[in-house]
């Protein structure tokens, strides 16, 4: 099996994408090329691809921001409205521990629906967030492509439900290091024991 070559010694965005980065990785090579390096991994790698194929660098899209409302220290209170510039803050952590309940945590699913329901109010973000946690108890989140690390985590542990975190990382170690897919395969635990083909 082919081993994971230095970022700097990748030649094509095709290359590039064949391989597991840590999004400090990226944003490091980004850096050390001068091209802008804001947004998720997926937007990184994307951007650094198309530098790689092009010499170009890909312009950003960013929507303008129209609202000035403060979600670090504004008083927040049901009938608030949700903005385009919404944060997740200790403010608003807060506010849907005492209108939710102390269980709250910011999930995916959740920062996803603030984000496409700007115009309704965090009474009905409170709403949401209880059909929201309803369905994480009988469907299993789906976990984005871009987040390799917790969808090999989670396959791992679905194969082998008695190994531990431990073990896991061990496996996940390995397989980030070789080309190709990142996903679970079971002779993945030769990373454990040799003689495991």
């Amino acid at each position: 099996m082919t081993k994971r070559p230095d970022i700097k010694k990748i030649t094509t965005g095709r290359e590039l994408k064949n391989w597991y980065w840590l999004k400090q990785e990226l944003v490091g090579h980004c850096r050390a090329i001068g091209i802008p390096y804001p947004g998720s991994k997926q937007d990184i790698t994307d951007r650094l691809a198309h530098f790689i194929d092009t010499g170009e660098v890909m312009q950003q899209r960013r929507s303008k921001v129209f609202s000035k409302f403060d979600w670090h220290s504004s008083r927040l209170t049901p009938e608030t409205v949700i903005t385009d510039n919404y944060k997740n803050t200790q403010n608003v952590r807060r506010f849907f521990k005492q209108h939710y309940g102390e269980h709250f945590a910011f999930n995916t699913a959740f920062m996803a629906w603030m984000k496409s329901n700007i115009g309704k109010t965090l009474a009905d973000a409170v709403e949401a967030l209880r059909g929201i946690d309803l369905r994480k108890k009988t469907v299993k989140p789906t976990i984005p492509a871009g987040n390799q690390y917790n969808r090999y985590i989670r396959d791992f542990f679905e194969a082998n439900p008695g190994r531990t975190i431990k073990e896991a990382r061990l496996c996940w170690a390995q397989k980030r290091n070789l080309q190709g897919h990142n996903r679970y395969k079971s002779n993945d635990l030769s990373a454990l024991d040799p003689n495991i083909a």
